[in-house]
């Protein structure tokens, strides 16, 4: 009998990392679930209290549709079969019934800075999921931890992740931004500034100032506007339209050909910052430029899925402390730690 893989999901990014990653484990059979939770935490998200989350709402709808759309088995929470492994893109909630299997988690992208809320949680012991993506690989609960980067993998080090489960693969898609240069994106030329979806997340942001700080930026310089998809776009376009005016707005599309067609990109903290720096773009962002730099996940011309289902079944299946050559050959210089 095949051996069982759950993939667990979330937003429509992770719902396609490990929907890559499944294509080259074939050998397996494959159920995918969108992501959940138990005890106390799945009760609420039950009672939908959680629909901003990627455990609900447009997140999870997203997912469903994609995996429907996709024909893959679907197994909700992971309760029709007993799993021998299991990937997700998130470690902030483990439940009950995955963990004791073999756990592979995939970095999904940027993680969240350091604010007061992660000491608070990290000293204290609170649950993870209250400090964000800054608690990302924190649970130790996980076989195998497969990062964007050499610069993510001395960061998740620094706060206190065991360097022998950490593998450098680059991350699905994060890995080929140059691919996005050939696009049908009509407009060139332009000051890009993808917002966040902060207030949506019961998060404080000075929206206001964060428009007027990229129309500094842009200098009268044409301007778009991308909006996060779990934004409220009515409130949002009015915001832009009031301090930024003749500016575009988009509340859907393809954000990673809007970078490559722009010529300065302004974030705040966005997993697409990485897209701009792979491309040589003028960026701004609230992270320092100089530590993206050494961030930016790894341009592997989109291999590594298969870097990691290489690697996953050399380290997991095969129980082997050693990288086969051919996962050599594909990565280059990248070596576990």
């Amino acid at each position: 009998m095949k051996k069982k893989i759950l993939f667990i999901c979330g937003s429509l990014n992770q719902t396609t990392m490990m929907y890559k990653i499944s294509q080259q484990l074939t050998e397996f059979d494959q159920y995918f679930t969108p992501y959940y939770a138990d005890g106390l935490l799945g009760f609420f998200v039950g009672k939908g209290m959680f629909e901003f989350t990627v455990m609900g709402g447009k997140f999870r709808a997203a997912t469903e549709k994609f995996l429907n759309e996709k024909n893959l088995k679907i197994d909700y929470k992971g309760q029709q079969h007993e799993y021998d492994y299991v990937f997700t893109c998130s470690d902030l909630v483990i439940p009950k019934n995955i963990r004791k299997k073999k756990l592979v988690l995939v970095q999904e992208g940027m993680t969240d800075p350091e604010k007061l809320n992660y000491y608070i949680v990290k000293y204290l012991g609170l649950p993870r999921y209250l400090a964000a993506t800054s608690m990302t690989g924190l649970s130790h609960a996980y076989d195998l931890f497969c990062v964007a980067s050499e610069g993510y993998k001395d960061l998740f080090i620094r706060k206190g992740c065991n360097p022998d489960k950490i593998v450098v693969t680059g991350i699905p898609n994060f890995d080929n931004c140059k691919e996005h240069l050939n696009n049908n994106f009509p407009h060139k030329n332009y000051v890009l500034v993808c917002t966040s979806d902060t207030r949506e997340t019961i998060s404080f942001e000075n929206r206001k100032k964060t428009i007027l700080d990229a129309v500094k930026i842009a200098n009268g310089r044409p301007m778009i506007f991308k909006l996060h998809p779990n934004e409220k776009v009515e409130r949002a376009t009015r915001e832009i339209n009031k301090y930024a005016p003749g500016a575009l707005v988009f509340s859907s599309g393809n954000t990673n050909e809007m970078i490559a067609n722009c010529d300065v990109l302004v974030t705040r903290y966005s997993t697409v910052v990485y897209v701009g720096m792979a491309l040589g773009k003028e960026v701004y962002s609230y992270f320092d430029i100089n530590m993206l730099r050494r961030l930016t996940p790894m341009q592997n011309g989109g291999n590594s899925h298969r870097n990691i289902a290489d690697i996953f079944r050399k380290r997991i299946v095969h129980q082997s402390p050693d990288i086969c050559p051919e996962y050599m050959d594909s990565l280059g210089t990248v070596k576990t730690v």
